[in-house]
């Protein structure tokens, strides 16, 4: 049975001589097997461990030696182990949860005088000097000759940079990596995106710059990445269009959608209130959707995108058909609607309704202009939209009716009027 973690061993005779443990623990190798007792000249049960220091490693008698054990934290990897002779505490840290657990209970059958038959043991030598290193936090590979391929990455890492290896697929080694904050998979040859990174249950930082994406899974939209997502580049691909769950991603602060095929953005881009930076400049971006005046952003680039302020669209029947008037009346009143309730096809209609300019929704029979809009609205800085030095965009407007549409169409006469 062995453990990796990190150990301090606390003398409790210290403080009766004005003393102080340093408080810090250094990575180690705890083991539990048999070694020979010099004094009974019996094979006994001893935990044996090993630090950087000390890689023959630090034995203790475990059989009737153990006065107490401490496992309230346990769940989260700590746990003390405290000895009758000599009188130390051994502090666990940073261990796996479950290999911790088992690592106890075998110390507590030792200590029992268990069979030796029944233990899991180990054979109590020195360590290797990589087994003891402190975990590592942080790797970059920006080499393919530096990529490992019979090796795993270290399990401890929160930040890894894989660049320019001419990675046509996601290593599914690096979907292991639970504790990974930042995951840079930029300048490779990138087609597809497993759904199991949103396993990464602390990724924060997803980066796939210069790749060759050509969607990005809705999948993800519905991971754990809803709650732990910052920032996203996903410059430099090929995207058409994101998923109508992208949204969902409402953590994000940084959003880079640069040099893509985009034609439009996410429908209700505005519900993420935490974006902050958002870049999609060339790609092929008519107009901007109605939700995009809730962004507030703090700085903004759409340069090179071929606006179109005559975009115009008519939908609409009198009368209007019983379909549209009940799923208008599910929206305005704020009805709880589901798969469970009506066909899948009308919830995803419901999903991207209209707002009007009176405040009613209008869901697939509305009137579509495009109205200019100055960019400052929505954020403290303004990158130029175009080489005329403009900072003007067309964002889509709707109208549920004919009489909404005559009642702008008139406003906006008297505004120019004015």
């Amino acid at each position: 049975m062995k453990l990796q973690c990190d150990v301090e061993v606390v003398n409790r005779m210290l403080p009766t001589f004005g003393m102080k443990s340093r408080g810090k623990g250094a990575r180690a190798v705890l083991s539990i097997g048999k070694h020979l007792d010099k004094t009974s000249q019996r094979n006994n049960i001893y935990m044996m461990i090993c630090t950087a220091k000390d890689r023959a490693g630090s034995k203790y008698k475990l059989k009737d030696n153990i006065e107490k054990f401490f496992t309230w934290f346990v769940a989260e990897g700590k746990a003390t182990v405290r000895l009758k002779e000599p009188a130390v505490d051994i502090c666990l840290s940073k261990a796996d949860a479950n290999s911790l657990k088992n690592f106890l209970s075998a110390a507590r059958l030792a200590d029992r005088g268990s069979d030796a038959g029944s233990l899991p043991l180990s054979t109590l030598t020195p360590v290797r000097a990589r087994d003891v290193e402190q975990p590592k936090k942080k790797l970059s590979i920006v080499s393919r000759k530096d990529y490992p391929l019979t090796s795993n990455f270290p399990y401890s890492l929160e930040q890894l940079q894989v660049s320019y290896c001419k990675l046509s697929r996601v290593d599914m080694r690096m979907l292991s990596l639970k504790a990974l904050r930042k995951l840079d998979l930029s300048n490779n040859h990138i087609k597809k995106l497993p759904a199991t990174i949103g396993d990464l249950s602390c990724l924060s930082e997803l980066i796939l710059h210069n790749n060759q994406l050509e969607a990005f899974s809705e999948a993800l939209c519905l991971s754990t990445l809803q709650r732990t997502l910052q920032l996203l580049d996903l410059s430099q691909n090929r995207l058409q269009s994101l998923p109508a769950h992208f949204c969902l991603l409402k953590e994000l602060v940084n959003l880079k959608l640069d040099d893509n095929e985009l034609v439009r953005l996410p429908f209700h881009i505005g519900r993420l209130s935490k974006l902050r930076f958002l870049s999609a400049a060339h790609n092929q971006l008519a107009v901007l959707p109605s939700d995009f005046r809730k962004l507030s952003l703090e700085n903004l680039d759409l340069f090179g995108n071929p606006f179109n302020p005559f975009n115009h669209t008519m939908k609409i029947a009198i009368p209007l058909p019983l379909q549209e008037m009940a799923s208008r009346a599910v929206a305005n009143l704020r009805l709880p609607y589901g798969p469970h309730l009506i066909p899948a096809h009308l919830c995803r209609d419901l999903e991207v309704a209209k707002t009007c300019d009176c405040g009613r929704v209008c869901i697939n029979f509305y009137i579509e202009t495009a109205v200019s809009m100055n960019l400052h609205q929505v954020s403290h800085t303004v990158v130029l939209v175009d080489d005329m030095g403009g900072t003007d965009a067309p964002v889509h407007q709707h109208f549920c009716s004919l009489f909404c549409y005559s009642k702008f169409l008139d406003n906006s006469l008297q505004r120019g009027i004015r």
